[in-house]
């Protein structure tokens, strides 16, 4: 019996030898595949029970595991949808397959890194045929309220290269040092004049036209001026109309000491904002808060748009898409601006070495992972998605190599231990003779 369970663990160990050797193989061959997650066999001892008098041996068996929370080192690219995550979590994909289906049934599947490029359709597609899902934006670049323990929100990551946008003007910034001098007494209460130029939501250039006239009194100085703003696209309607009084204290000299509205939006003492209503919508103008040097002045006496600033821009064209370190896709355009389109969330779950591993380094939820969590990348226990990276193998080949020689020489000791029985069974058959 003794002899036999000698035989019996001999065979167990090269078999668990040849499976650890199976696994070395697979990591070293892999040792270039972007994303890969080496693979680790340990050995278990077996017990048989037997009394004091005897000893059987019970020999070894084997478990494998997948380190999928082992991260690669990332390496820098030149596409902008070259993606990896830097930390915990995973890019959330689904087969191209089922997305031409168009049945509504997208499968779930997770990879920490993934060279993505716009297919025929525009949709964002690896080489092995995975589709990059992610949330989709509001026209404003905004983001809706998604459920985060489903992919019921989620969709194919879709850029239209040919897709044209525009980017209507919603703020500007007014910073104006209107001349002191024109507000005393005997002044000529000549009006300043400016003009801005905005985009409307068809892209179109429109013109803001704002009058300053001061208020010239008798005697003193009123430090008062009257702002009226007018719309080209409202047909040169007053959208706004309002009274600036400046202080001419000490300390605070020449800064806005109150705003008055006659017509347009109130102003707002908190951010110094006043809006009006042109054709395509509201815009917010900041003058300013009261006692602010930043922001509109009455100083000595010269006119000076020292600072004018606003958003929007003409009608661009698609030139590229970019993520940035929190999962946001932006579409730029060749006019000088960008549009948040998609957010990407990272997939957590609460033992990733549980996921069930599938070709082309994808993996799938499974019992042992646990439910999965869709996490805005950077926030909670996850990382962040790097663009223009990879994540490299996660393979040490020198260590492997450094493991399938201890393996060599294990799997060489047990067939001498198979040799060795066998020759004591050969001592034992010629004891007969």
């Amino acid at each position: 019996m003794t002899i036999s369970s000698s035989l019996a663990a001999g065979v167990a160990g090269l078999n668990a030898n040849a499976a650890r050797l199976a696994t070395i193989s697979d990591n070293i061959a892999n040792s270039s595949t972007y994303g890969y997650k080496r693979v680790v066999t340990d050995f278990h001892a077996q017990v048989i029970a037997g009394n004091n008098s005897s000893y059987s041996a019970g020999g070894v068996r084997t478990t494998t595991m997948r380190l999928i929370d082992e991260r690669g080192p990332l390496i820098s690219t030149g596409n902008a949808t070259d993606l990896a995550v830097s930390g915990r979590g995973l890019l959330p994909v689904t087969t191209s397959v089922a997305v031409a289906t168009d049945n509504g049934n997208l499968p779930l599947q997770l990879m920490t890194t993934g060279s993505f490029r716009p297919d025929s359709n525009g949709i964002l597609t690896n080489e092995q045929g995975l589709v990059l899902l992610g949330w989709p934006a509001n026209i404003d670049g905004s983001m809706p309220s998604y459920p985060r323990d489903t992919i019921a929100g989620l969709e194919p990551v879709q850029v239209n290269v040919n897709q044209f946008a525009g980017d209507a003007t919603t703020e500007m910034n007014l910073g104006v040092n209107l001349p002191a001098t024109e507000t005393e007494a005997g002044a000529s209460g000549a009006t300043q004049d400016l003009s801005i130029e905005y985009y409307g939501n068809l892209g179109t250039s429109q013109q803001l036209d704002i009058s300053f006239t001061p208020t010239v009194p008798a005697t003193g100085s009123s430090n008062e001026w009257t702002m009226t703003i007018t719309d080209s696209a409202s047909a040169g309607a007053v959208v706004g109309e309002y009274t600036l009084t400046f202080d001419d204290a000490r300390g605070s000299g020449g800064t806005l000491q109150s705003v008055a509205t006659t017509t347009g939006g109130a102003y707002d003492t908190a951010t110094g904002t006043i809006e009006i209503t042109v054709d395509g919508g509201p815009i917010t103008i900041d003058i300013g808060m009261l006692g602010d040097s930043e922001g509109m002045t009455q100083l000595s006496d010269s006119f000076a748009p020292v600072s004018i600033n606003k958003n929007g821009s003409p009608v661009g064209n698609l030139t590229g898409v970019e993520v940035d370190s929190n999962g946001f896709v932006h579409a730029i355009y060749d006019a000088g601006f960008t549009r948040r389109i998609y957010q990407i969330p990272l997939v957590d779950v609460p033992n990733p070495n549980g996921l069930i591993a599938m070709s082309n380094q994808t993996y799938q939820v499974s019992p042992p992972s646990g439910s999965y969590f869709l996490w805005d990348a950077g926030d909670g226990p996850v990382g962040e998605v790097s663009g223009y990276s990879r994540e490299e193998s996660a393979t040490d080949v020198a260590a492997e190599l450094t493991q399938l020689i201890q393996t060599q020489r294990a799997y060489s000791s047990n067939a001498k231990v198979i040799q060795t029985v066998d020759e004591m069974l050969q001592e034992t058959t010629n004891i007969k003779r």
